[in-house]
């Protein structure tokens, strides 16, 4: 039973609430699309340092950590309006080290209801040692 004056109570509790819901999904939605896009940037910066580190000079270890980056991030689920690759290969020498940086502007425009903002850069750097007993590209020595 109901008393006279909670007619109708539960509806205006509804339409007050269902707001605040619906932001508070929206806020769920971003806050995993933004560890999402930090996890992807970072496993293509490793992924891209571990295939430069097994080029074989320093110009093919730039490209190996670029072709990889890119095709990391395709596969993820981060949409990337600009992706940046920069391979540090100052120490590039068997012992010696690379590191790739990746950076990333994703895309949260579809998030309009939230006060996000419209983009945000993710970057992420790795560092891998280069085998010490590598071979050269002719083969064994």
């Amino acid at each position: 039973m109901t008393r006279r004056g909670e007619v109708g109570a539960a509806s205006t509790e509804l339409a007050v609430l269902t707001p605040l819901l619906i932001g508070f999904m929206l806020l769920a939605v971003y806050g995993g699309r933004v560890v999402q896009a930090e996890a992807d940037v970072a496993h293509a910066a490793q992924e891209a340092a571990r295939a430069a580190s097994l080029a074989g000079d320093p110009d093919a270890a730039e490209m190996a950590a670029q072709q990889t980056a890119a095709a990391n991030i395709v596969e993820g689920r981060v949409a990337c309006r600009r992706l940046l690759v920069s391979a540090d290969t100052d120490m590039f020498a068997p012992g010696g080290q690379v590191a790739v940086t990746v950076s990333c502007e994703a895309s949260f425009a579809d998030l309009v209801l939230l006060a996000v903002p419209g983009s945000r850069t993710f970057a992420a750097t790795a560092v891998e040692v280069i085998d010490t007993y590598r071979a050269d590209q002719g083969g064994l020595p």
